[in-house]
C-alpha cells in the first residue's frame, strides 16, 4: 500500500469513530467545543502513531480521547471556573451525533444538563469512570485499561460517582415527552401573562434556577426558592424595548428538546439568541437553566437554523 493510500485508509478509520469520540469527550467535558478540540487532538496523535502497533484502533483512540479530556480537565483554569461558578455545560439540540447513545434512560440522563452540571463536581477520574460505565458499557478491565488504574479503583470511583450524582438527583422515572411539552407550555402560558402564583405551583419545593446572564456576567446567576424564581421568570417575559434591541429583534418562542430533555427556544428569524431548559421530576419543574452567552448556544443555534423550527409557541414580545 502507497503513502497516500496509507493515509486515507487511517483517516477513514478514524472518521468511523469520530462520533462517538466526540460524544465521549462532549460527557467528560460538557462542552461541544472542548470536544472537538479533544477528538482534533486525538487525529493528530492518530497520524503520528504507528499503525503496526495499534491493535484495537477503536481501544487506542478511546483511551486517547479519554486521557485528552482527563488533562483538560485537571487543568488550572477548568478547576477555577468550576469552583468559581461561571461555568455550565453547553447545550445541544437533540439529534445531534454529539449526544451519542441514546437508547436506554441512563443514556439520556447522562447528558442533560443537571447531570453535566453534577458532573462537574465529581473528579476527573470519578467521572471518566461513570462516563464509560454508564454511557458506553465498558467492563471494570477496560475501563481499568484505559485510565491505568486497577479494577477495583475503577469500581470504587463508579461507587463514589453514583453515590453523588443519585444523592443530588429527584428524577427516579423518564417523563414522556407529550407530559412534559405540557409542563412546560403551562409554565410558558403563566410566564407570559404573569399569573405569578400558577408559576409557584408549577415549580417543586426545591426547584433551582440557574442563568448565564446572556453573558454579561462573570459569573452565574442562581435563583433557590420557587418565588424568586417566578418572580425573575415573569420579569424576563415583561416585553420591553430593551429587550428587542439587546436580541436584535422580536424573538419567537419556540418548543425543542435539548440534551434529551424539554427546552424553549427564543429565535429571530433563524437566530437562535436563547434557550431555556427545564428538568422535570414528578410532574413538576425542578430545575431551569437559562443560556444565553453566543459562545454557549452557536452549536445549538447552527443545528437548529439546519433543523428548521417546531411549531410556534408564543411571540412575546
Amino acid at each position: 500500500m502507497d503513502s497516500a493510500a496509507a493515509d486515507h485508509f487511517d483517516s477513514s478509520r478514524f472518521e468511523a469513530s469520530r462520533d462517538r469520540l466526540a460524544s465521549l469527550a462532549y460527557r467528560l467535558l460538557g462542552s461541544a467545543s472542548d470536544a472537538e478540540d479533544a477528538v482534533q487532538d486525538a487525529f493528530l496523535h492518530w497520524q503520528a502513531a504507528d499503525p503496526q502497533r495499534i491493535k484495537v484502533p477503536e481501544a487506542w483512540l478511546t483511551k486517547v480521547v479519554t486521557n485528552l479530556c482527563l488533562d483538560r480537565l485537571r487543568s488550572a483554569q477548568v478547576r477555577l471556573e468550576r469552583t468559581v461558578g461561571v461555568w455550565l455545560p453547553e447545550p445541544l439540540l437533540d439529534g445531534d451525533p454529539m449526544l451519542g447513545p441514546a437508547g436506554t434512560f441512563e443514556q439520556r440522563e447522562l447528558v442533560s444538563l443537571a447531570v453535566l452540571t453534577l458532573m462537574a463536581q465529581l473528579s476527573p477520574v470519578e467521572r471518566a469512570v461513570y462516563v464509560l460505565r454508564e454511557a458506553f458499557a465498558y467492563s471494570h478491565a477496560e475501563v481499568a485499561g484505559i485510565l491505568d488504574i486497577t479494577e477495583s479503583a475503577s469500581q470504587q470511583h463508579l461507587h463514589r460517582a453514583r453515590r453523588r450524582v443519585t444523592a443530588a438527583r429527584r428524577r427516579d422515572a423518564e417523563v414522556d415527552h407529550a407530559s412534559a411539552r405540557s409542563i412546560v407550555e403551562e409554565f410558558l402560558a403563566a410566564a407570559s401573562s404573569g399569573r405569578t402564583q400558577r408559576l409557584v405551583a408549577l415549580l417543586t419545593d426545591d426547584a433551582t434556577a440557574i442563568s448565564d446572564g446572556a453573558g454579561l456576567t462573570t459569573a452565574l446567576l442562581r435563583y433557590d426558592t420557587p418565588q424568586r424564581i417566578a418572580a425573575v421568570v415573569r420579569a424576563g417575559f415583561e416585553p420591553g424595548s430593551a429587550k428587542r434591541r439587546f436580541a436584535g429583534g422580536t424573538p419567537d418562542v419556540h418548543y425543542a428538546r435539548v440534551n434529551a430533555g424539554p427546552a424553549i427556544l427564543f429565535a429571530v428569524g433563524d437566530r437562535v439568541v436563547g434557550a431555556v431548559t427545564f428538568d422535570i421530576a414528578d410532574g413538576k419543574i425542578a430545575t431551569v437553566h437559562g443560556i444565553a452567552a453566543p459562545h454557549r448556544i452557536a452549536r445549538l443555534a447552527q443545528a437548529w437554523r439546519q433543523h428548521g423550527p417546531d411549531r410556534l409557541l408564543i411571540a412575546p414580545w
